[in-house]
Order: C-alpha cells, then structure tokens, then sequence
C-alpha cells in the first residue's frame, strides 16, 4: 500500500472510500474494543475511546490494575483520567477483567498495549507481546467474524511481519487480511497531557497491508482533525523510532548548546529561543530528507570552528563532534555501493557540493570522486554549472588540489559520459540530469544519491538496475 497523508478536510472522503468488504461509517458505528495491557497507553487509549462512545473491555493479568478500572479509577496519575475512567464505568461503556477468551469473542477490535522494556544490550523484550497475541491468535481459532488486531506497543520495523502475523497466523490457523485485521499503529502521547494529545495529535498513523482493516481502524478517529496517514506496516513502525529519537536528538542538541554558550558567557537560552523564531530552515522539513552528504564552504567550516572553540573551553560536545564522522560515513557508504557493482567505468552527473553552483570546496562529490580515482575507477564527470576555465580564487584552488586532472575528466555533454561509463551516479537532480535518466539505455546500472527519481519512477529507467543511497 503506497503511503498517503490524508489532511483533515480530505478525511470525510477517506470514511466514505469504497471499502465493500468492511463495511460502512454507518455499519461500524460505536465499536466493542478489548485494550490488552492496562499500562500508560492501554488505560489512556480505553479512557478515551469509552468517552467517544466505544464499548471498551480492559484485559491485564494484573488483577489490581483490573480493580482499579472495576472501582471506576486510574491505576495511574494522569490528569483528568479519573474523571474520564469513572463516567465510563457508571455509563457502562467500560469494563475489566483478566479474562482474554472473554474479551476477543466479545469485542470486534483488538488493541494490543502490553510494554515492551528495553534489555541490557539495547533490545526490546517482546516476552508480552508475544504471550499477547498467542493468546489472541488461539482464540482467534475457535471464535468468528473478522476481527481487526492493533498493536500500539512500540515495535522496531520489521517485527510485525517476523513476529506478530506469524503467531497469530500459527495459533489461530487463519490468514492475516483475509481472515482477520492486522494493523499498526502508533502512540504520540505525552505523559501529563496525554488526554490533550490523544485528541490533538500531530499526525494519526495506521500501517496495514489491507484496506479493510484500515477502514476499522480509521474510524476511530473519524472525529479528530489531525492528518491521518496510511502507510505499509515497517513504515508506521519506524515512524514512531524516528520520532522519538529526533525528539532525544533535538533535547541533546540544546543542552550542548547551553553548555558551551554559558561557557563563552552567552544565554543558551535566548540563542536558542532566537534560534527557533526560523521555522523556515531551522524547525521545519529543509534538510530532513535523506540524500546525499553535505559540503560546502560553510557548514563543514563552522562545525569544526564550533567544536574546536568547545574544546579550547573544556566543553564536551560529542554530538557537533560526530556529525563530520556520519557524514564521511556516508560518502563511505556511497563508495561502498559503488564497489558491489563489480564494474570500474564510472560516470558522475553532477560535481559540486549544491546543484546551480560552481562551488566545490568541500563539496562531497569531489571527496567521492577523489576516492573513486585512488581506488582505481575510470572516471567521467559532467555538471553543466561547472567549466574549470571559469573557476576562480578558492574554488579553482580547492579542486585543482584535490583532482589536478580534473580537466581531462570533464565531459561536455551527458551523452558521453552515458556512453563511457558502465554504472550512472547521480549527484544532482537538476531538470538536465532527470532527462538524461529518462534517455537512458536498457540495462544501464544507476545509482542515486540525489533523489532525481523516486523509487517507484524507477521503472522508467528501461530495465536497468536502478539503487538509491537511502531508499
């Protein structure tokens, strides 16, 4: 299932998709849903569905927090959930048991919110969610209807696939998206504002690999106004890892900021209050999107100057310090690709650090093709900005340097280098070098650092072998 992003004026026609098989806004209505795991996310999800006027049966082993749901309270301290949690038991909307034959054969979807803790070495525990949908799945055996399983436990991309459908599939004897639901998807709750995020969310996601189990799923939502995103099951798993670790990256960048700024004498505060009034460049999508290494006369320059200040101040900063060493581990990777083709013509489209400029001081095509040349490959290179007759100054200085030849390597036109070389690296996207791509011979290798055509345009390459640096 291709990815879609669904605004919220665009989500009344998303309830109303042609969806046969499940079913209508209308044939759905209020649902029965059993919540497994009366954690965090279980008793905030089950609090809020029974308040949207879904019938909710809570199911955890742990019979004290099943009594405090039974009693009408919270088993933990959240802010306005006690008061949610007990107008849904004195409605009737909201139960609770340990009793997991009871809740599958009773209700139509099945939330999966048992914890997966972190072990010593970095991964996941699975021990609960495995014992989870075991269960499901062996209840699954002997109950019918369609029903749809959701996990919001937090997953890393794959374990959907590797782990969950297979259980459930082994024990219950059925077909995942034939049989029964299967989905993903994912929390974006907040401890302390939980309820306001739940009904505000930046964005609802639900991965699945059927159309019917998204259309269930969907319609727990229909009255929220965030973005509802439909996307594959590895995706919505990985969204949520990017999510939180961008989060984590953006706590640490701060705080490394405040530590060398408070070092210079400089309110890290009210830098990075400055900092964030750019929601142009700075807090925003530029930059976010896989590609290529940076270079450049400036970002290289000041990173160094950066983190040398903060070691002449005795200020640690291993973040800014490893950011030169990811991107020469991607310029590697890119080298990397390059080698497995098995091939040694190489043809470059593209030169300098930034397409439309001549700049390539510190460009990281230059480092890639200065490697390339050491390694032994038979280089071509064209970028129609670049003419080593007109480069001046520091520019002419840098790439003279760095590649004395580099004139010889030059080609006018993109046809030669097409012609010469036996695998394409694209390093820029400009409107010329898409339509050399579009032009290209069958079974002519391509890989793309640029992002000129998206994976699924990639059939336009006519039978070549079309690779991507990062997807």
């Amino acid at each position: 299932m291709r990815d879609r992003l669904v605004a919220a004026a665009a989500a009344a026609r998303y309830r109303t998709m042609n969806l046969a098989s499940a079913g209508s806004a209308a044939d759905w209505g209020y649902m029965k849903i059993a919540v497994f795991g009366l954690g965090y996310v279980g008793v905030v999800s089950a609090a809020c569905l029974t308040r949207d006027g879904h019938n909710v049966h809570g199911v955890d082993p742990n019979t004290i927090k099943v009594e405090f749901l039974q009693q009408g309270k919270s088993p933990i301290v959240e802010p306005g959930l006690d008061e949610l949690i007990g107008a849904a038991v004195t409605s009737g909307r909201l139960a609770a048991s340990s009793d997991y034959a009871a809740a599958v054969a009773r209700c139509d979807v099945l939330l999966v919110c048992v914890g997966t803790p972190g072990q010593a070495n970095g991964s996941l525990d699975l021990t609960y969610v495995r014992r989870v949908v075991e269960q499901i799945g062996e209840q699954l055996a002997t109950t019918d209807g369609y029903k749809v399983v959701v996990i919001r436990s937090t997953l890393l991309p794959g374990s959907m696939q590797r782990v969950v459908v297979p259980l459930i599939e082994e024990a219950s004897h059925r077909r995942a998206g034939k049989d029964f639901g299967i989905c993903f998807h994912p929390e974006f709750l907040r401890e302390g504002t939980a309820i306001y995020d739940y009904d505000h969310p930046p964005k609802t996601v639900i991965g699945a690999c059927d159309e019917r189990s998204v259309g269930v799923v969907r319609e727990l939502y229909a009255t929220l106004t965030a973005p509802l995103v439909l996307t594959d099951l590895p995706t919505a798993e990985m969204l949520k890892y990017v999510d939180n670790c961008w989060h984590a990256l953006k706590v640490t960048f701060a705080n490394e900021i405040g530590r060398l700024a408070k070092a210079i004498g400089v309110d890290g505060r009210r830098v990075m209050q400055l900092f964030c009034l750019d929601t142009k460049l700075n807090l925003s999508s530029a930059y976010l999107r896989p590609g290529f290494a940076f270079g450049g006369s400036c970002l290289p320059k000041d990173l160094r100057a950066l983190t040398y200040q903060g070691r002449s101040l005795d200020v640690e900063t291993p973040v800014l310090g490893s950011i030169l060493a990811s991107n020469q581990l991607h310029i590697a990777h890119a080298l990397s690709m390059i080698h497995a083709t098995g091939v040694r013509r190489v043809g470059l489209l593209g030169l300098s650090f930034k397409e439309g400029t001549d700049d390539l001081r510190e460009s990281p095509v230059v480092t890639l093709a200065e490697q390339l040349i050491g390694k032994g490959y038979e280089l071509r290179v064209y970028d129609r900005s670049v003419r080593l007759a007109s480069l001046v100054g520091a520019n002419r200085e840098y790439i003279l340097n760095h590649i004395p030849h580099i004139g010889r390597l030059m080609v006018d036109r993109p046809e030669e280098l097409v012609d010469y070389a036996d695998v394409i690296i694209v390093a820029a996207a400009s409107d010329d070098i898409r339509e050399v791509l579009q032009k290209l011979p069958a079974g002519k290798r391509v890989i793309d650092l640029a992002g000129a055509r998206s994976a699924d345009d990639a059939s336009g390459l006519r039978g070549g072998h079309y690779d991507g640096i990062a997807w």
